[in-house]
C-alpha cells in the first residue's frame, strides 16, 4: 500500500492541551520520530503523555487515531479529559469505547479503548479502516490481550506503511519494544524527564499476615486505616490516596475510614463502580483534603487529583491459573517494585510528597522487579482462539512480547480441537454460524 501524504489539520489548540504538562517540551522529538511512523515514548506518571500525545498524533493525520488503556475506567477518563481541554463535546475530537459503552461518532478524532475492545476490532477489521495511528498506552501492564494486540498492529503496519504506531509507558524496556515495534530497525525513544519533587518514604508492616486463606485479613485492613489516619494527622498537605487490591477491600476500607474519620470525605475507586462514583471520585475536590481509596486503576493512566500522601498496602491481584482446575482465578499477591515505585510517585506529582508502605523495609529487595506476564498464569483458550481467526495459530512468527508457553499452548489447543473450533494445526475450522454455539467463544469475539 502506498504511503499516503501526510495531511495536518487545525485540530485543537496544542499549546493549550499542553499548557503545564512536561511532555509538552518534546513535541519536536515526537513530531519527527513520527515522520517514520513508529515511536516509543517513557514517561512517568503526570507527565501528560495520555493527554497530550494522541492530540498531537492526531494533528498529522486525516483518518481515526485509536488510544488503548488497560481499563475501562482509564478509558472513559482520558476521553472526558482531552475533551474538556478541547472544548468539545465527548465524540467531537475525543471518545471512548468500552464493552457495552461508546461516545464515538463519525467526527471522532481520537477514540480512546481498552485493548480488549481493539483486538476485537482486529478480528473483525484486520486492514483498520479509517485508523491512522494507533497509539498503545502502558504497555508496561502485560495483559494478554495486550500483548495480542502490539503483534496484530504489528502485522497491520507490514501491510499498511501508512500507519503510524507508538508505545508509552511509565516503566518499560525501551529497546525491547523499540525492536519489537521497529522490527529491523529499532523506532526511536523519547524519553521524558518530570518535574523532580522530593518523595519521603516510610515503612508501617503490620504485626500479623497480611493475607490469609480467605484472602486480606480483616486485621490488615484496620491496620491499613490505622496507617492511614496516623499519616494524615502528621502529614497536612493534600488528598490521601490508598492502595488495596481489589474490589471488595475497597469497600471494607472506605467503610472503616468514614466511620473513623469525621468531617472527611472519603471515596472508593475501582473497575466495579459505576461511571458516576469512578467521576467523582477523580474530579478535583480544590482546596478540600479527601482520602480516596483506590485498587490499581489509579496506579498509571489515571489523574486523581490533589495527592500528597500515598498509603500502600503493598498487595495487587493478579491471574493465575488453577492447574487442577483448568480455570484461571484471580490470587492476591505481593505487589512488585515496578508497581510499588507507580504508586508511590503519585504522592509527589504536585510537590514534596509521602508514601508510606504497609510493608517491611527488608522485604523490597526480596520483592519481583516487575509485574509477571499474564502469559504466565492465564488460561491460553481465549487467546489461541484469537490467534486462530487471525490466522497465526499459536502466535508463530508474530512480534509477541513473551512467545506463549508451549506445554500450555498444546493443552489448550487440545481443548480447543475438541470443541471443534480449531483443526490440527491450530486453525479454525468453525464459521459465525458455529462458533456463537460456545459461550467462551462468542463472549471472547463479542459475538
Amino acid at each position: 500500500m502506498g504511503d499516503r501524504s501526510v495531511t495536518r489539520n487545525s485540530g485543537p489548540d496544542l499549546a493549550r492541551v499542553g499548557a503545564g504538562l512536561p511532555v509538552a517540551a518534546y513535541r519536536d522529538e515526537i513530531t519527527t520520530a513520527l515522520q517514520g511512523r513508529r515511536a516509543v515514548i517513557v514517561a512517568p506518571p503526570g507527565t501528560g503523555k495520555t493527554t497530550f500525545v494522541p492530540p498531537l498524533v492526531a494533528s498529522r493525520c486525516s483518518g481515526r487515531v485509536i488510544v488503548t488503556q488497560p481499563r475501562r475506567v482509564a478509558a472513559r477518563a482520558a476521553a472526558r479529559r482531552l475533551a474538556t481541554l478541547t472544548g468539545t463535546r465527548p465524540g467531537a475530537f475525543a471518545s471512548h469505547t468500552v464493552r457495552g459503552e461508546s461516545t464515538t461518532t463519525r467526527d471522532t478524532k481520537v477514540e480512546f479503548v481498552t485493548t480488549g475492545v481493539l483486538l476485537r476490532r482486529l478480528l473483525n477489521d484486520p486492514d483498520l479502516t479509517g485508523v491512522d495511528a494507533v497509539i498503545l498506552d502502558e504497555v508496561h501492564e502485560r495483559h494478554l490481550d495486550a500483548d495480542l494486540v502490539v503483534a496484530m498492529v504489528c502485522e497491520v503496519a507490514q501491510l499498511r506503511d501508512d500507519l503510524s504506531i507508538v508505545a508509552m509507558s511509565a516503566t518499560v524496556d525501551s529497546s525491547g519494544r523499540a525492536t519489537l515495534l521497529g522490527g529491523d530497525e529499532p523506532a526511536p525513544v523519547i524519553e521524558v524527564a518530570s518535574a523532580v519533587h522530593e518523595l519521603e518514604v516510610e515503612w508501617a508492616p503490620a504485626a500479623g499476615a497480611a493475607v490469609e486463606s480467605r484472602g486480606v485479613s480483616r486485621e490488615f485492613l484496620s491496620h491499613l486505616g490505622a496507617v492511614t489516619i496516623d499519616a494524615l494527622n502528621r502529614h497536612a498537605e493534600g488528598s490521601a490516596l490508598v492502595f488495596v487490591p481489589g474490589a471488595r477491600e475497597v469497600d471494607h476500607v472506605v467503610a472503616d475510614l468514614r466511620s473513623r474519620l469525621a468531617g472527611m470525605e472519603v471515596v472508593g475507586l475501582s473497575g466495579a463502580m459505576s461511571a458516576r462514583e469512578q467521576d467523582h471520585a477523580l474530579s478535583d475536590p480544590g482546596s478540600v483534603r479527601r482520602v480516596i481509596v483506590s485498587t490499581a486503576v489509579a496506579e498509571s493512566s489515571l489523574t486523581v487529583p490533589g495527592v500528597r500522601l500515598v498509603v500502600d498496602s503493598g498487595l495487587s491481584r493478579e491471574p493465575r491459573l488453577d492447574r487442577g482446575r483448568g480455570m484461571t482465578g484471580l490470587v492476591t499477591v505481593r505487589e512488585s517494585r515496578a508497581s510499588a515505585v507507580q504508586r508511590a510517585g503519585r504522592a509527589a506529582r504536585l510537590g514534596p510528597g509521602v508514601a508510606v508502605r504497609c510493608l517491611r523495609a527488608q522485604d523490597w529487595a526480596g520483592m519481583c522487579a516487575d509485574p509477571a506476564p499474564e502469559v504466565d498464569h492465564a488460561d491460553l483458550l481465549a487467546p489461541l482462539l484469537s490467534l486462530a481467526v487471525w490466522g497465526s495459530p499459536r502466535g508463530e512468527g508474530m512480534a509477541l512480547p513473551t512467545p506463549l508457553p508451549q506445554d500450555r499452548v498444546a493443552a489448550a489447543e487440545e481443548e480447543l480441537r475438541g470443541l471443534g473450533a480449531v483443526d490440527a494445526e491450530g486453525r479454525i475450522t468453525a464459521g459465525d454460524v458455529t462458533l456463537p454455539r460456545f459461550p467462551l467463544i462468542r463472549d471472547w469475539l463479542g459475538l
